[in-house]
């Protein structure tokens, strides 16, 4: 049995893409590690960084490699001629199974990868990723009436 349990780590949540939950139906969600620089975590750490307009992406059709696009991590202003391009490609972390899965469904399904939210487990810095498909414009109205018909039940629950 392993020594490192994940389960027993401290997860401290930077940031969430709420938009995400009433854009699209996510399907499935995956944990993910990313590929930093040093510099890029301490601007993490300090809660600079926008996932709002970013996506998964193989960057190269015949690799299996999984790219997070459009994540902009700020400079962090200490560090003057050692900074990082805000916006480059980072590289995500996960197993080869998982990667498989995610490219058959990108490419035959027709879904898309986009980030949930970003957090600390431990000392390493996580990305929840959502396999995901676009709602349609009345998708979305059925949701907020959804959403708008249980507050009205629990308000009246609760009178």
């Amino acid at each position: 049995m392993a020594e490192g349990n994940t389960n027993s780590r401290k997860i401290k949540f930077v940031l969430k893409n709420k938009r995400a939950y009433h854009d699209f139906d996510i399907i499935q969600k995956y944990e993910a590690g990313i590929e930093l620089k040093g510099t890029e975590v301490k601007s993490i750490r300090q809660g600079r960084c926008n996932i709002q307009d970013s996506y998964c992406t193989f960057l190269n059709p015949k690799s299996h490699e999984l790219f997070l696009v459009n994540f902009h991590i700020s400079p962090y202003e200490p560090a003057s001629q050692f900074n990082h391009d805000p916006r480059r490609p980072r590289k995500l972390l996960l197993h080869a199974k998982e990667l498989a899965r995610l490219k058959v469904a990108v490419e035959q399904k027709g879904f898309t990868i986009i980030p949930l939210s970003v957090y600390f487990s431990g000392p390493y810095v996580k990305v929840e990723i959502a396999l995901v498909k676009a709602k349609k414009k009345y998708d979305k109205r059925e949701t907020i009436k959804k959403k708008e018909m249980e507050r009205e039940i629990s308000k009246r629950l609760k009178v």
